[in-house]
């Protein structure tokens, strides 16, 4: 492992999810009579909280991606490169296409949400336990999510509540991954 390039990779996955995620609150604090379980997500990312939402999804998506580059320099593990490519392309695209865009939102949803579970997965290849136990659950937990989600299986949380089982997972992921990143002395 590269020491310098893996701790420049888990400062950005650890930055990203971590600005995602306070985003995200402030966004939710300041829409009008939101509600977390009845509100898609990205409802945020149109009017008063739009360029909250939006500009917070693009950045998320700019650090995945220059983090899946030093990552990749890093351990060489073309598949978790490809998902956090893809993961990060498709965070992007929900803040560039917001939910009012129709199918290009859609289809970039659908990247981040099953690249981002499909990404904590393949992690484990490249961390040592607990941690590597831990993102294969984040990871399953959003892969399952996001097939309840897409059947309309929503078991008492609402769609937005649902929406957030696919959501937050990959996201602390990001943030645990890149703090072991960042703590390795390998």
């Amino acid at each position: 492992m590269n020491s310098d390039d893996g701790k420049v990779a888990g400062a950005l996955l650890f930055f990203g999810g971590l600005e995602s995620i306070v985003f995200m609150i402030v966004a939710e604090a300041l829409y009008p009579g939101y509600s977390i379980a009845e509100n898609y997500i990205s409802d945020l990312g149109v009017g008063s909280t739009a360029m909250i939402f939006n500009t917070s999804m693009v950045l998320l998506g700019a650090v995945v991606l220059i983090g899946a580059y030093f990552l990749h320099k890093t351990f060489r593990v073309m598949v978790l490169t490809i998902f956090l490519v893809l993961a990060g392309v498709g965070a992007a695209g929900v803040g560039v296409f917001p939910e009012d865009m129709g199918v290009l939102h859609g289809i970039s949803a659908l990247l981040v949400f099953l690249f981002g579970g499909l990404s904590a997965v393949v992690s484990y290849k490249v961390q040592n336990p607990p941690l590597s136990y831990f993102s294969v659950v984040l990871g399953a937990v959003t892969l399952v999510a996001l097939v309840l989600f897409m059947t309309g299986t929503f078991v008492g949380l609402g769609p937005g509540g649902m929406e957030r089982m696919i959501a937050y997972p990959p996201l602390l992921w990001g943030v645990a991954f890149g703090g072991y990143l960042m703590g390795s002395t390998k």
